[in-house]
């Protein structure tokens, strides 16, 4: 998720498209507060690990 996040921002950026860099930075947030979440050992989504 963070990847792909990543990727838009770049593509977004790039071609100034605002939504696609919108979207990235929302993906990569998400993508982080499920990354800590899951190395904390918290379960997330019924998951123990998250990858």
């Amino acid at each position: 998720m963070i990847v792909l996040g990543l990727i838009l921002v770049l593509v977004g950026y790039f071609a100034s498209i605002s939504v696609l860099t919108t979207i990235g930075v929302i993906l990569i947030v998400i993508g982080a507060i499920l990354w800590i979440l899951g190395a904390s050992g918290r379960a997330v989504g019924g998951r123990a690990h998250y990858w």
